[in-house]
């Protein structure tokens, strides 16, 4: 229960931190240094202020006079033993106010609450209180919300100064040697009843009746036993007041928790639920669930196993084969959920953050997956934070769900590889599949009726017009990927919606939006854009939705706040609508004017000058000096120039990019593929030598190097000092030493000054773009190929293995010596 109060204390704070963060000064942490009193430094402007575990064993009128604004109060853990019923007259404010774990005595004597008639929340739990006799001072408490409070002795009249305070929650803290009055609790109106059990306390049969007939909603916490007569006691009560019946942070054998479930199957509640459990003894056979019930919903949180040897499918099967309209298991690290054995009354189940894969509600019979066709009736199925993979599998796994609307799949690593077609059934029309792992080939995996799609945070950098169509998509969620521009709505005719936040648009073209014909409301803020000529069309556009009304035309969500330049400079994070782009920049005729006549005037000038200079001569002489090096260049490399090299490349890449490097560049050219000997650092690398000695090593033995650009590379100080010695070797090797791989766009001015190297190079040579379409990628790594192809001496690239070897096998003849 020490976590219990800790738990709401830190709830009412972050509760009053959305309210009011004005300051530092708002909230002053003063738990745990040692004091005795209340000190007299504290900010006129606290708000939040925690004095737990301390000293102070008395509370003062004035100790908290300057503290006019206080709202929040924690005085836990400090032996508190007296409080002056004028301590909180200059804290009208208070509305949080926690007392436990105290050494206060008489809850008929608290006359300082006389003063705190707006708390919402009271915690007098875990104080030397024998009787549970509230004073008349807790009546003035009209606002109060919570209550937690514990005593010895609790009879009836007790709670009769709090009949007229409507609680959301009352929390009775049982103690040993708990003495209870049947009917003691009839003067308390509360939604919740929290009755938290102590170390080995038995269930009181009179406090279990008062409360299923007294309360809405019971919650019994930190049980350890006493389950069978907590059934029992549900299974001979006729008529039962509650609705809601939680159990929280209780450790129960499997067989009492089955019996508990189906008596509470075969009663009035509405809402059964566990929380924090531990299962003991779980179940090597079936067990048995009754088939009918007026339970709606069956919840389980944070539930663990204690035994490794069980039957899963009978644990399974009883959760699945529940007869309830609601099941959700969340928080439980389940790997598998089977299909009920009959047609199942279930509309809606969640299995969020567990660890269910792939194989959900199929089964294996003999070699063939048989699915799962007894889940008619089920509309919503939630299956957030697991361990899902493959979309197409599981399009399989829901097709005989005929009745399934709502589907949530968000927060997996689904990814869609277009091995084979994607089965929906016909029904689906929401779907989330948001934080996952798909490209744009999602496109061609979706269920036909979709209304509502979240695709946010995935990779998707383009939609592919040539999908069917999504006659019926309404709402479309692309933010947090990798798109360049605004997707054509020509495959979605009646889209209403469209959030392309924290994407890559520079610079949207706003003319694609006349494909939209159904468009309302439009979302494209927190994107790199790039305050040019291309722009000023949909500034044009953001200010007309910005004085237009909703009806006329499309409403821009977070403008103008959340609109700003990235680029040219001088403009960067200025917003959109704050900036202004010269008409003469972007408008032909006023350049034809502006620049053309001028240029004219001047290209005359140049020319009468460079006849009277005897120009045309030099560059005449500039032109055959290039092209003699050119031809040098070309020139084949002679045998002796090649002695010490062993491999046709090292490749130089961004820890980012690994996976492209792994999964594409090295197959393409190693091996069969393309026959050639690469050098990377995750290979070739020799342990012990410094990174510097290895990047110097592995370039010195290499005829080119391929550097993988992208905006990752340029953050990485490792790859900026390959490049460096890279440039170095190609004196000596000459330009064509270096070859330039372009990743994805890669902006002049995304790149650091300090590689004002690569910014050269990539001005004056030709670098190889890797293509997103795959019938381009062929032709892609021929030229790759052709260009690292040199006849190398063909000694095989053995140097690093064996001096590994040598090192390994020294160590062992010391250590057997």
């Amino acid at each position: 229960m020490r976590v219990t109060a800790a738990v709401l204390w830190t709830a009412a704070v972050l509760v009053g931190l959305q309210k009011s963060a004005s300051s530092p000064d708002n909230f002053v942490d003063r738990s745990s240094q040692n004091l005795s009193s209340v000190p007299t430094d504290l900010p006129q402007t606290t708000e939040f202020l925690d004095l737990s575990r301390n000293y102070i064993h008395q509370l003062h009128n004035g100790d908290f006079e300057k503290t006019t604004h206080l709202r929040f109060l924690n005085v836990s853990w400090n032996g508190l033993e007296e409080i002056d019923p004028q301590t909180f007259l200059d804290t009208p404010l208070l509305e949080h106010l926690d007392l436990s774990h105290n050494n206060l005595k008489n809850l008929s004597g608290q006359q300082y609450l006389l003063h705190t008639v707006n708390l919402l929340m009271l915690n007098l739990a875990f104080n030397r209180f024998l009787t549970m006799t509230l004073g008349s001072e807790f009546s003035s408490l009209v606002k109060l919300e919570r209550l937690k409070v514990g005593a010895k002795n609790i009879s009836v009249g007790d709670f009769k100064n709090i009949a007229k305070v409507k609680l959301r929650t009352l929390t009775l803290l049982l103690e040993d040697g708990l003495y209870y009055e049947a009917g003691s609790l009839e003067d308390v109106h509360a939604q919740r009843l929290q009755i938290a059990f102590g170390h080995d306390q038995k269930i009181d049969r009179n406090l279990t009746a008062d409360a299923l007939s007294l309360f809405a909603e019971v919650e019994m916490m930190n049980m350890e036993d006493g389950y069978r007569d907590l059934s029992k006691q549900l299974r001979e009560t006729v008529k039962i007041h509650t609705t809601s019946f939680y159990l929280t942070n209780i450790t129960i054998k499997w067989q009492d928790l089955t019996e508990y479930v189906n008596v509470a199957l075969n009663t009035t509640l509405k809402h059964v639920g566990v929380s924090e459990m531990n299962v003991k003894n779980p179940p090597h056979y079936t067990t048995e669930v009754i088939k009918t019930s007026q339970v709606i919903s069956f919840t389980a949180r944070q539930a663990v196993v204690t035994s490794f040897q069980f039957s899963q499918e009978a644990l399974y099967n009883f959760f699945i084969s529940m007869p309830v309209e609601r099941v959700a298991i969340t928080d439980t690290s389940i790997i598998h959920m089977t299909c009920p054995k009959s047609q199942s009354p279930i509309r809606q189940l969640d299995f969020s953050f567990g660890a269910l894969s792939d194989s959900i509600f199929s089964s294996v019979v003999g070699k063939k997956v048989v699915e799962c066709q007894n889940l008619h009736n089920l509309k919503n199925l939630t299956l957030v934070g697991n361990s899902l993979k493959k979309l197409e599998i599981l399009s399989k796994r829901f097709q005989y769900m005929s009745s399934l609307q709502h589907l949530d799949l968000s927060v997996n690593s689904i990814r869609y590889d277009q091995s084979s077609q994607c089965i929906w059934p016909a029904s689906i029309t929401n779907i989330n599949l948001s934080s996952n792992s798909l490209t744009d080939s999602v496109f061609q995996c979706l269920p036909n009726g979709t209304q509502i799609l979240d695709l946010q945070n995935n990779q998707i950098s383009v939609v592919p017009q040539s999908i069917f169509k999504l006659r019926n998509l309404s709402t479309l969620n692309l933010n947090a990927n990798r798109l360049r521009d605004l997707p054509l709505c020509h495959t979605f005719p009646k889209l209403h919606k469209l959030l392309l936040r924290s994407n890559s648009l520079h610079a949207p073209s706003v003319n694609i939006l006349e494909s939209c014909p159904e468009l309302r409301t439009l979302d494209v803020s927190f994107n790199p854009f790039t305050c040019t000529c291309t722009l000023t069309s949909f500034i044009k556009l953001a200010i007309n939705s910005e004085k237009n009304n909703s009806q006329s035309g499309i409403e821009l969500l977070n403008w103008p706040q959340g609109y700003y330049c990235t680029y040219p400079e001088d403009v960067r994070n200025s917003t959109l609508r704050s900036i202004s782009i010269p008409e003469v920049s972007c408008s032909i005729g006023l350049l034809v004017v502006a620049i053309l006549v001028p240029a004219g005037t001047l290209i005359i000038f140049v020319v009468i000058l460079c006849h009277r200079l005897d120009v045309p001569w030099y560059m005449g002489m500039i032109w055959q000096w290039t092209r003699a090096k050119h031809r040098a260049r070309m020139q084949q490399a002679r045998p002796e120039d090649l002695v010490g090299l062993e491999f046709h490349a090292f490749v130089s890449y961004s820890q980012h990019d690994a996976d492209w490097v792994r999964n594409s560049l090295l197959p393409n050219l190693e091996g069969p593929a393309g026959g050639l000997r690469i050098c990377h650092h995750e290979k070739h690398f020799v342990p012990g030598k410094t990174i510097i000695e290895n990047i110097i090593s592995c370039v010195e033995k290499c005829r080119r190097s391929v550097f993988v650009l992208s905006a990752h590379f340029v953050k990485s100080e490792w790859c900026h000092y390959e490049l460096y010695f890279a440039t170095h070797q190609r004196l000596t090797l000459g330009s064509d030493s270096i070859v330039l791989v372009l990743l994805e766009p890669l902006p002049q001015y995304l790149i650091p000054s300090k590689y004002y190297q690569l910014k050269s190079m990539m001005n004056r040579h030709t670098y190889l773009e890797w293509p997103q379409d795959r019938a381009k990628q062929r032709l892609f790594w021929a030229n790759l190929r052709a260009a690292l192809q040199t006849d190398l001496p063909n000694a095989p690239v053995t140097q690093v293995q064996d001096h590994l070897a040598e090192e390994r096998l020294e160590e062992g003849q010391r250590l057997i010596g």
